[in-house]
């Protein structure tokens, strides 16, 4: 669920190197906020990544 409903920001995904170079995989996830956020004039509770949020993307309801 770790997907951003403004930018479709999601997880990406690599490989985890150790210190002896053994090779496993990783994921990095976004850093995602469940925020009540004006949608259509309405209020409406979204999943918005913090880049969004500081960006101004996002108007949050009181």
């Amino acid at each position: 669920m770790a997907k951003c409903d403004i930018c479709g920001k999601g997880v990406s995904f690599g490989i985890q190197v150790s210190h002896s170079h053994k090779r496993s995989n990783r994921m990095w996830k976004p850093n995602i906020k469940r925020v009540k956020a004006v949608v259509d004039g309405t209020p409406k509770r979204v999943y918005a990544c913090t880049r969004c949020l500081r960006s101004g993307k996002v108007t949050r309801a009181v």
